[in-house]
């Protein structure tokens, strides 16, 4: 099972992103801002407060002028932070994790946290009253890319129903485009299947699909998508290390207080096309299973919980395990502010 690690890690020769440019908020300035090449590993709603903090200035604020690119995928968005074609990710622990443990001589630390657990939906074709996981057996199910967090996740959900990933259901893992996944979904491919949002909650609103469960509550709280950069950035740069942590936490307080009607409305304009109720509904659901962090700090426990994970989807040698000082830097989100 551990050629699916084999597998992520040689992704990370390629590189590829979309870019987009992030709004960007005029103000006085004493200095230039320092321009930061931000890639995030996909585009969804879960990451609601990094949009807040682009909206709303928060990054100017603090001297940064981020570009904002996706790299759809963590493979594809850690190889741009190693082939130095990004200053800052948002990515999952198991990037860093497996990048760590790599012959590469650069590595991916992570300073900031984002999300306590993951975003993904699992839906149906068919309205259940009491959804029971047991009916996934022996059905054809649609999951993500080996090795990925949203993929193990999903793994860790169903062994906690009982069900064996591998013998009990059918999982379809080689498409990997978010939009060839949407595609496949409403060509009438696989019974089931997992979504991020505003996808999960469109379908749902199209009558496409029915919610069945949360994949990040069933599992719990680890942390799930992160802030990284490489140790000579975060080492030649810590000023806007601790800067971008500031912004990000700011956007956090803001987005703990705020009604979910106005965290949709400011970050609406990231979502081109998406029904504003898609929205709102995914919001919701977030909010409900406390999806976003409060504060930037990660705890060891979380890591610990994570590379459980990680272990238990045959991605990471027990052995392998990566201590929490080596993994994670906590000098920027404890001086968060």
């Amino acid at each position: 099972m551990l050629n699916r690690r084999r597998a992520v890690q040689g992704g990370l020769a390629a590189v590829g992103s979309l870019s987009v440019a992030a709004p960007f908020v005029a103000r006085a300035q004493k200095k230039p801002l320092a321009k930061v090449r931000y890639n995030e590993v996909v585009h969804s709603i879960q990451y609601a407060p990094s949009y807040i903090a682009l909206a709303k200035g928060y990054f100017e604020e603090v001297g940064i002028e981020p570009t904002l690119a996706t790299g759809n995928g963590g493979d594809k968005t850690a190889a741009a932070l190693v082939s130095g074609n990004a200053d800052i990710a948002l990515i999952g622990p198991e990037t860093a994790i497996y990048v760590q443990i790599s012959d590469s001589p650069t590595k991916i630390p992570i300073f900031c946290g984002l999300t306590t657990t993951d975003g993904f939906s699992l839906v149906g074709r068919e309205k259940v009253d009491k959804f029971d996981w047991n009916t996934l057996r022996g059905k054809d199910v649609l999951g993500y890319r080996p090795g990925s967090t949203p993929l193990l996740f999903f793994e860790a959900a169903l062994r906690k129903n009982g069900i064996d990933p591998y013998k009990d259901i059918k999982l379809t893992n080689n498409i990997l485009a978010p939009a060839a996944r949407v595609g496949s979904w409403l060509a009438g491919q696989n019974d089931y299947a997992i979504f991020t949002e505003p996808d999960a909650s469109q379908f749902m609103l199209d009558g496409k699909a029915f919610f069945l469960a949360s994949v990040g509550e069933t599992v719990g709280f680890a942390d799930y998508t992160t802030f990284m950069a490489t140790d000579t950035y975060i080492r030649n740069n810590p000023e806007i290390i601790q800067n971008w942590t500031n912004a990000i936490y700011k956007a956090m307080q803001w987005t703990a207080s705020a009604p979910v009607a106005e965290i949709d409305k400011t970050a609406e304009p990231f979502f081109p096309g998406v029904n504003p109720q898609a929205l709102v509904n995914a919001a919701e659901r977030y909010r409900s299973i406390k999806m976003w962090k409060t504060t930037p700090v990660i705890e060891p426990a979380a890591i610990e919980k994570f590379q459980d994970i990680l272990v238990e989807g045959h991605v990471l040698d027990a052995n392998k395990r990566v201590k929490y000082q080596d993994l994670v830097l906590t000098e920027f989100a404890s001086k968060a502010k």
